[in-house]
């Protein structure tokens, strides 16, 4: 590639930069130099360099509820791999015509706004909601069940939100697989079952890493889901920001964004680790 090539190339991806720096970099500069200054009497930040904030983290209440999002972050990842790896594995198995269409089934939801979905939801749930008729009719319950407005509802609707992004990428790591190395391993007298965990699920664990990461990220953070199925009950860390932002504690607000950064940096390290790539962690 010559000089003037070079120079068309990096004109094109001029935007691109523009955008990282801008809307990116800068930022998170803005965010983590908010972290480390003290809250004015009124509005805004006094400007005074303190590690107040990042110290306040330990306080019960803000540790209470970092503890409940990574719970709540660790159980629907862990959900959503034992629905969706096995739901990937035989969707990666179709033929690609029915493939096709299951891959059709899982996208069209993301065409609809996710607070539209969630509505639906609520409805099932409430009190005299379809899935307590049904129960009552049954004779399997006297009383309404108070689903709606719990942690139960809220774990629910994460991993109904979140499972397509685990099965996609396992699906395509279980799609680009050599099954032949499979083969050879139950040809040479291991069971299905142990030919499984020893060649498939090694083979595929780049995937299956790329979901976990797409789940678990985002599950954090989800704080209208929170407040539509669980009542404003369920406290995220998300949720604590948007109140914290609602008060005019921008310090303290940055301080626990900069603490899910560095989470979620972790947890992309912990990827990069088991030989994860950016391009599995891209979904469409």
């Amino acid at each position: 590639m010559d000089k003037k090539e070079r120079l068309f190339f990096h004109t094109l991806r001029f935007p691109l930069y523009l955008w990282t720096i801008v809307f990116v970099f800068v930022a998170l500069l803005y965010i983590i130099g908010l972290s480390f200054m003290g809250r004015a009497e009124n509005i805004g930040v006094d400007g005074q360099f303190t590690l107040e904030n990042y110290a306040r983290l330990s306080e019960p209440k803000y540790f209470q509820v970092l503890f409940n999002s990574l719970k709540l972050a660790a159980l629907t990842t862990l959900l959503c791999l034992v629905i969706g790896y096995p739901f990937g594995y035989l969707m990666a198995r179709l033929k690609p015509g029915a493939r096709t269409l299951v891959l059709m089934l899982l996208i069209v939801p993301f065409w609809t706004n996710s607070l539209i979905r969630l509505f639906g939801w609520r409805i099932l749930l409430m009190g005299n909601g379809p899935v307590n008729t049904i129960l009552k009719n049954m004779g399997i319950i006297t009383k309404p069940l108070k689903l709606l407005n719990t942690e139960g509802a809220v774990f629910l609707g994460m991993v109904y939100a979140l499972l397509p992004l685990m099965i996609m990428p396992t699906s395509t790591a279980v799609e680009k697989l050599d099954f032949s190395v499979v083969e050879a391993a139950r040809d040479l007298g291991a069971r299905p079952l142990k030919a499984f965990f020893t060649i498939t699920v090694p083979l595929t664990l780049p995937g299956l890493m790329a979901g976990c990461v797409l789940v678990f990220v985002p599950s954090m953070g989800l704080f209208f889901l929170s407040d539509m199925l669980g009542g404003g009950k369920t406290m995220l860390a998300g949720n604590l920001i948007q109140s914290l932002i609602n008060s005019r504690d921008l310090p303290m607000a940055s301080a626990l964004c900069a603490l899910m950064l560095l989470v979620t940096a972790l947890v992309l390290m912990l990827y990069r680790r088991v030989g994860g790539s950016a391009g599995q962690l891209s979904l469409f």
